[in-house]
């Protein structure tokens, strides 16, 4: 484990003992949230981690690498950034999967454009946003955030 995942449970670790001396209900009434929460997303977290395994198990790196490696080009920026716009993944399944995708031969900028996609835009939640904000500004805003995935990419391949 490097010493940043320490420090990060050390702190956690902290942070829930400071917790449970400050107010024992509230910690323990917390803890039963997370625990519910946590049971109602397994199952969703566990199918897309099976998904996400016969997908890297079935695809060889050198297809994964053609489609969006450093020679894909721009073509393979779009594909993966419309990719990342229409599914929805958790973010806490989008890192490790983004770890295998640069394992795989990915490109830096296709997997940063999926990454900024996959937390930016909500095309799952587009009808939810239509209806708070307006047609208009639910499209403008999902469009704006489609634009600045791809700069922010295009920005992070070319620094790494």
């Amino acid at each position: 484990m490097s010493s940043t995942a320490i420090f990060i449970n050390i702190f956690a670790v902290g942070c829930i003992i400071l917790a449970f001396i400050r107010d024992r209900a509230k910690t323990r009434q917390a803890f039963i949230i997370g625990l519910k929460s946590f049971f109602r997303i397994l199952p969703i977290v566990l199918i897309v981690i099976v998904f996400i395994g016969l997908f890297l198990g079935l695809v060889q790196p050198s297809k994964i690498s053609k489609i969006i490696g450093d020679q894909a080009g721009f073509g393979g920026i779009i594909f993966v950034a419309l990719l990342g716009s229409i599914l929805h993944i958790p973010a806490l399944i989008s890192f490790p999967l983004a770890a295998s995708l640069l394992e795989s031969e990915a490109s830096i900028t296709a997997v940063a454009v999926f990454i900024t996609t996959l937390t930016m835009i909500g095309t799952i939640t587009l009808p939810l946003e239509i209806k708070e904000l307006g047609k208009k500004m639910a499209l403008l805003r999902n469009g704006i955030s489609f634009i600045i995935a791809i700069i922010i990419a295009v920005i992070i391949g070319s620094i790494l």
